[in-house]
């Protein structure tokens, strides 16, 4: 990365990988910019958090507006806001719908569009997006989740093309289980069976993520883009 004051904004860091994210960021110097629906959960002269839902389009357009009267700038962007289901299609309300695709998907969506403007003025930008290994693994059981990934892998794909031209790069990472808060309520048997389904047999843990996040955001990994990467192997 460039020796500058980077400024990094993370969706979903009050709890799980958002927060580890967040911390991990903040450990090697960079300016962090958090949200969520609650409050805070980290303390660090470096970092600043937005109490918002990532669908609410006046709210992120006012919180990169702060942004861009405080810092000028937003380098890194990490779309990691997001929430699961586990339920059979039959079964699945539409307002349980609604929320999936608003958080998941509309939120990237949000947040992609507001931060890179102010990517485009810097001619720099790196966006990293949250996909899952249930998108390829057409899992039963998670159709609606899958399928607002899906929307963010091909969300990913097409504005890498249309935000290449300003310097921004944009790559999505599908991560296999990790033990967080969004798979507390998903069967044993069904994780059990998915990791089983991987080439590599285990949970998927935050220093697996991080690698690959600190891959694409690596100033070197500018000819990188439109890419999603699956932890864990899909045999």
């Amino acid at each position: 990365m460039k020796n500058r004051n980077e400024i990094f904004l993370i969706t979903g860091t009050r709890k799980g990988l958002g927060q580890s994210l967040a911390l991990h960021y903040l450990q090697t110097g960079k300016i962090v910019i958090g949200c969520s629906r609650n409050n805070a959960s980290i303390e660090h002269k470096n970092y600043t958090h937005f109490k918002l839902d990532v669908s609410d389009e006046k709210e992120v357009q006012k919180m990169i507006r702060v942004i861009s009267k405080r810092h000028k700038k937003v380098d890194v962007l990490i779309n990691n806001a997001g929430i699961a289901l586990m339920n059979h299609v039959l079964l699945t309300a539409k307002s349980s719908v609604n929320d999936i695709f608003n958080t998941n998907f509309l939120g990237t969506f949000l947040f992609i569009r507001e931060a890179s403007r102010l990517m485009i003025k810097n001619k720099y930008g790196r966006i990293v997006n949250f996909s899952t290994v249930a998108v390829p693994l057409n899992l039963e059981g998670e159709a609606i989740y899958a399928s607002s990934k899906s929307a963010v892998e091909t969300f990913t794909r097409v504005s890498s093309k249309e935000l290449g031209q300003f310097g921004i790069t944009v790559n999505a990472i599908g991560p296999s289980p990790v033990l967080t808060d969004l798979i507390r309520l998903v069967p044993k048997e069904k994780i059990d069976s998915l990791i089983e389904s991987q080439a590599i047999k285990r949970f998927g843990e935050t220093e697996d993520i991080l690698n690959v996040v600190d891959f694409f955001i690596n100033e070197k990994s500018d000819f990188i883009t439109g890419q999603t990467i699956y932890l864990g192997g899909i045999s």
